[in-house]
């Protein structure tokens, strides 16, 4: 007999049950040839006491490979191994070619470059990265996450979670949402104003598209998010650029346009705008609400890193003063866990959301139900505040230590201002190299940092600048990126 209990590994603590790991774990056995077809399975009772857990679970087992035909059973001899193993292989068609190559392109005319982006998802080889301004995936908590998912294997109604669900998101996660939204933005929202997203970028493109139609006319910051600009430009708009200060983007200039043209949608970052990272004043936030309201147009306010301040008082959202429902608000998961955690949200009044719910059916059926009830949980018991707390207070240090190492190391080679929050510093190189130059050579020296290129949508000239995001480095890291750096320079 073959002792298949010394093959098997059990964790009770998986949420993956017993029975399942066993009859899994002799399906693996079987397909690596240990157990061949015609070979007897032991005796239930005789597993059950060498794995050391109850009969049933190893009947149970058994159950699941007799349903699955990978066993048979003889009445009065026991379980054997299937002489026809269900592995399905598939066969050619009589009339296939030999040497047959998956087709290059369609026989039917495809209308291609219809949609543009900034370009696909490229991995940095670098072992060194200043990047875009991303959070260190080593402080995600995932393993409060694991301590969710664990918990449905143990709940009663974990089963309707793991079927069609509401397309606006979890009931659960929007309720906790919502209190959190109104706790630390003071929004005041409830959760019929509050779809969930696969992150800031889907409820970009939802908005844009019930909003807009073709040759509507829109404001966007220049230097700003490229990604955004795509969204609306695929959506038919007409993309107007007014620039962005040290106060942010210029209300005045914004204005201007709307004296000349009927404005749909205005665009805008508020805190720690991408790329420049500046905060846009409280008087201009005031100007530009009013503006809304005169002309009709509505606020895309996108908040992807709210939660990342470290001065001692933030300004809250334009949404929390916006008294006549002209901004929609969106924001998401993304920065405050991890980029792979795709849920994000957009706020705004119950008739958009509703149109953007219809919508969001058509793209995508629903969310993860799973990681949005796990995600609720994280909320309602306090651990994401928690851990905000806690990375508020490391991303601080670290945006200190850049701050003070570029001082110290690059006097008179960049010229930056301390960012109040986030996870980047906007760094102007001020001698002749070019910000292409010295990311070419940081690239060879083991450093990746931008060639500034992606944050403009106009032609040169631009400012020779670059973001350094320090977040996701710690302090042996970063003092090596800004070794590499100031060689790069010169």
């Amino acid at each position: 007999m073959t002792p298949i209990n010394r093959l098997l590994t059990i964790d009770k603590d998986l949420a993956v049950p017993v029975y399942l790991q066993i009859a899994n774990g002799i399906v693996g056995i079987i397909k690596q040839g240990v157990l061949k077809p015609g070979m007897a399975l032991p005796p239930s009772r005789s597993l059950s006491g060498a794995l050391g857990i109850h009969r049933k679970t190893v009947l149970a087992a058994y159950d699941e490979l007799l349903a699955q035909d990978w066993v048979e059973s003889f009445e009065r001899k026991g379980l054997y191994v299937s002489e026809n193993l269900p592995e399905i292989k598939p066969r050619q068609m009589a009339a296939s070619k030999a040497g047959y190559v998956y087709p290059e392109r369609t026989a039917f005319p495809v209308r291609e470059k219809k949609f543009q982006y900034a370009g696909t998802y490229t991995p940095v080889r670098e072992r060194l990265v200043f990047n875009d301004g991303f959070p260190d995936t080593r402080l995600a908590p995932v393993d409060l996450l694991i301590r969710e998912y664990r918990r449905f294997a143990h709940y009663k109604f974990t089963a309707k979670y793991l079927s069609y669900g509401p397309e606006q998101g979890s009931e659960n996660l929007r309720t906790a949402l919502s209190k959190f939204l109104n706790e630390t933005r003071g929004l005041q929202v409830s959760p019929e104003q509050l779809l969930i997203t696969k992150g800031v970028q889907m409820a970009l493109y939802l908005t844009s598209q019930v909003l807009l139609e073709w040759g509507d006319h829109v404001i966007v910051g220049e230097p700003g998010y490229v990604g955004a600009t795509q969204v609306l430009e695929n959506a038919g708009a007409r993309v107007n650029f007014v620039p962005v200060d040290e106060g942010g983007i210029v209300v005045d200039a914004v204005e201007e346009l709307c004296r000349r043209k009927k404005i749909r949608l205005l665009y805008l970052i508020p805190h720690h705008h991408n790329p420049t990272t500046v905060t846009l004043t409280p008087a201009r936030r005031m100007q530009l609400l009013e503006l809304a309201m005169k002309y009709q147009f509505a606020v895309l306010e996108d908040d992807y890193d709210f939660d990342f301040q470290y001065s001692t008082s933030p300004i809250l959202p334009l949404s929390s003063i916006d008294h006549y429902g002209n901004v929609i608000y969106v924001g998401s998961f993304c920065k405050t866990i991890a980029p792979a955690i795709r849920i994000g949200f957009m706020v705004a009044p119950a008739n958009l959301i509703r149109e953007a719910t219809c919508l969001r059916r058509l793209v995508d059926r629903q969310g993860e139900q799973l990681l949005e009830e796990a995600i609720a949980n994280l909320l309602k018991h306090g651990d994401i505040g928690r851990h905000l707390k806690k990375a508020n207070k490391i991303y601080h240090a670290r945006r200190d230590l850049l701050c003070s190492m570029l001082q110290d190391e690059l006097a008179g080679k960049i010229r930056f201002t301390v960012p109040d929050g986030g996870f980047a510093v906007w760094a102007q190189y001020t001698g002749r190299t070019t910000a292409r130059a010295v990311a070419e050579q940081a690239r060879r020296m083991g450093l990746y940092v931008s060639t500034g290129e992606e944050y403009y949508h106009t032609p040169p000239p631009r400012p020779n600048a670059v973001r350094l995001g320090f977040a996701s480095m710690n302090e042996k890291e970063m003092e090596e990126a800004v070794g590499i750096l100031k060689k790069a320079i010169g």
